[in-house]
């Protein structure tokens, strides 16, 4: 179990490579104060923490999931942001909030029913659909399905800009594609098989005065759950 974390301080190279990517985001500090605090929870749990200046915490979960396909095993990526889907394959699944207690399980049979594209396009989708989220402009006029349409007939971005389409924001469309491309060499703290730490947790979210998570935590240690 990994948990990547931003660094909201500190610009990566999407913010010095396209100024308005992301601009206008305010947090509030109470939330900057448990992005603080909150891995010495995950730490409490016996799991590990992923943050280092520079980087999003997508691209540590992208670097988690190349190093677990690597090796020969499965990953579940836990993410709200779809950008993730590019990361689906037969090995790792997307596991997306849909709302409390629903998760959906996303594989690349279900990007290619969202999108219409393969998930390794998804990149290449998110720079020509836009991103209002992220303020990534997308390429002039075109939406959602005339994006899967224009893949599905060129195969990729760069076939696509070889061709003659979008002469003038060639160059635009591939720093968005950048843009939207997990890093899978972002820096990874040792993954190793983890035994979690129901009690220690538990222990620090009492400390804290989080009284009924301490009890789901407490609930978690007891011996049938061992």
């Amino acid at each position: 179990m990994l948990v990547g974390w931003d660094m909201l301080d500190v610009p990566t190279y999407r913010h010095r490579a396209f100024a308005p990517y992301q601009s206008g985001r305010q947090f509030d500090a109470e939330l900057r104060d448990q992005l603080d605090v909150l891995p010495h929870f995950v730490t409490a749990c016996g799991f590990v923490n992923a943050k280092s200046p520079g980087y999003e915490a997508d691209d540590f979960l992208a670097a988690a999931a190349a190093s677990e396909e690597l090796r020969g095993g499965k990953a579940i990526v836990a993410t709200g942001d779809r950008d993730a889907f590019q990361l689906a394959s037969e090995t790792t699944t997307i596991l997306q909030p849909v709302r409390a207690g629903v998760m959906a399980r996303i594989g690349p049979k279900e990007v290619r029913a969202r999108y219409g594209v393969e998930p390794t396009l998804v990149p290449d989708f998110i720079a020509l659909r836009g991103d209002p989220s992220d303020k990534l402009p997308g390429a002039r006029g075109v939406g959602p399905k005339s994006a899967a349409g224009l893949l599905r007939r060129y195969g990729t971005l760069d076939q696509m800009l070889a061709q003659g389409r979008f002469k003038e924001q060639a160059d635009q469309l591939r720093l968005y594609r950048r843009i939207a491309t997990m890093d899978k060499s972002a820096p990874l703290p040792s993954l190793h098989d983890q035994t979690p730490s129901w009690a220690k947790a538990s222990a620090l979210a009492k400390d804290w005065e989080l009284n009924r998570l301490a009890e789901r935590l407490d609930a978690l240690a007891s011996p049938k759950h061992s």
